[in-house]
Formats: C-alpha cells, sequence, structure tokens
C-alpha cells in the first residue's frame, strides 16, 4: 500500500524501489531466526533470544545497506546523462560502499542502538 502511495506522489520509478521490501524482507527475517534458533536447538540448547539478536542484526545490516542504496541510486541518476556509464556505476559502487561502511562503524561505536 504505501508503495502504491509512494508511486502516486513521486512517479512509478521511485515507488518501485519500495515494492520488494514488504515482499523479501520479512521471509529473510524470519529464515535468519529460524535457522539460529535450530542450530541452538541441534546442540542442545533451547534459546530463541540468539535468533532473534541475529534476525534484528541481519534488519540492521538491511537498513543501513538500503540507505547506501538510496545514495547509489541518486549518483547513478544525477552522473548517467553526462558520464559515460560505468564511470557512473563505478562513482555510485563507491558511494554506496562509502556510506554503508561508514553508517556500520557509526553502529558499532553505539551511537545508534
Amino acid at each position: 500500500m504505501s508503495a502504491g502511495v509512494i508511486a502516486k506522489q513521486a512517479g512509478p520509478v521511485f515507488g518501485g524501489l519500495f515494492l520488494a521490501f514488504p515482499a523479501i524482507f520479512p521471509a529473510s527475517a524470519t529464515l535468519v531466526e529460524k535457522h539460529e534458533t535450530l542450530k541452538k536447538r541441534k546442540s542442545g540448547i533451547i534459546d530463541k533470544v540468539r535468533g532473534r539478536k541475529a534476525a534484528a542484526l541481519d534488519a540492521k545490516g538491511s537498513a543501513l545497506g538500503s540507505l547506501g542504496l538510496v545514495c547509489f541510486a541518486m549518483v547513478v541518476w544525477r552522473t548517467l546523462p553526462s558520464w559515460n556509464a560505468g564511470l557512473a556505476l563505478l562513482g555510485g559502487l563507491t558511494l554506496w560502499l562509502v556510506v554503508t561502511i561508514a553508517l556500520w562503524r557509526l553502529s558499532k561505536v553505539r551511537l545508534w542502538k
């Protein structure tokens, strides 16, 4: 629903970015939690907290990576008309890596929880 509202306001190209999130992320977070819980259970430890923490860490990484991906998209969108496609993609990739790694390190410093 929110992707439709965003598409109506900002256009279908921008709204399309939000279509995959509701389908893919909850499924992957559930699988991460299940995998970690089963791994512990096979070791004889009944602990659901570890699975939840692993899913939370996966969610945090997804959110930070998504912010980097927005930076990638902005660089490519702005530079593609005037730059060589390879350079535009390389510039976007570089910024994505820098932003994502910087945000991850900031989160490790415990500025955010």
